[in-house]
C-alpha cells in the first residue's frame, strides 16, 4: 500500500476539515509546526488502529469462530475483534487499540471500538484523539484486489462532531509478512528535526 495524503493529514479529504476543538486545534497546529518529532510512532510506541490503516506495511486478517485477529508488520503488532456479539465492556486499562466489538451487515464489517489510551496521534500532523472516542470502522471487499475501510470518529473531548473518512486498500493474497520492528538498529531518534 502506497503512503496516502492520510498518512500525513488523516482529515485532508473532510468536507471544511476536522470539526476540533479550539484546543485540539491549538495542540495539532503546534505538532504540525514541530515536524512531528514527539510522534509516538518515531520513538517506537505504538500507533494506534488508524496509524496501522494509512501506514504502508502489510496485516494479516485471520478469522475463527467469535474472532477477527489482524496481524501488522509494524512491531510484531495485533488487534483483536470479538465477533461473538458481546457488547462494548467499561474499560479499566485503556490501550492503544481499544477494545473492538464487530458484527455483519450483508458483506460489510462493522467493528466499534472503544477503550484506547489518552494522547493517541491519528497522523504525523498529529492530529490527537482522547480516551472518550469511539471508533466505527465498516470493512468492505469490494473485489477480488481491493478493500475499503469507512472510518468514523465520536471524540467530543477533541472534536465538536464525529467526522469520517474512506480509506482504500489492496488486498494482497500471495505474500507473507515481515517482522519490521522500529528499535532494531535505530540511529535516527537523537537527530530528530523538530522545532
Amino acid at each position: 500500500m502506497p503512503i496516502g495524503e492520510e498518512f500525513v493529514n488523516i482529515g485532508w479529504g473532510v468536507k471544511g476539515g476536522l470539526p476540533l476543538q479550539p484546543w485540539a486545534a491549538a495542540i495539532l497546529k503546534e505538532r504540525t509546526e514541530q515536524n512531528g518529532k514527539d510522534d509516538p510512532t518515531t520513538h517506537c510506541r505504538p500507533g494506534g488502529i488508524i496509524n496501522i490503516h494509512t501506514t504502508p506495511l502489510f496485516s494479516k486478517f485471520i478469522q475463527i469462530p467469535g474472532l477477527l485477529v489482524i496481524l501488522n508488520e509494524r512491531n510484531a503488532s495485533y488487534r483483536q475483534i470479538f465477533t461473538d456479539a458481546r457488547p462494548l465492556p467499561a474499560i479499566d486499562i485503556p490501550s492503544f487499540n481499544g477494545y473492538s466489538s464487530g458484527h455483519w451487515e450483508g458483506d460489510t464489517l462493522v467493528v466499534e471500538t472503544t477503550g484506547f489510551k489518552d494522547g493517541i496521534w491519528l497522523d504525523r500532523n498529529g492530529t490527537p484523539m482522547t480516551d472518550a472516542a469511539k471508533m466505527t470502522e465498516r470493512f468492505r471487499r469490494v473485489n477480488y484486489g481491493k478493500m475499503e475501510i469507512e472510518i468514523t470518529i465520536d471524540d467530543s473531548k477533541a472534536y465538536t462532531a464525529p467526522w469520517t473518512i474512506k480509506l482504500n486498500h489492496f488486498i494482497v493474497l500471495d505474500t507473507e509478512l515481515l517482522d519490521y520492528i522500529c528499535l532494531e538498529n535505530e540511529k535516527d531518534i537523537p537527530r530528530l528535526l523538530g522545532k
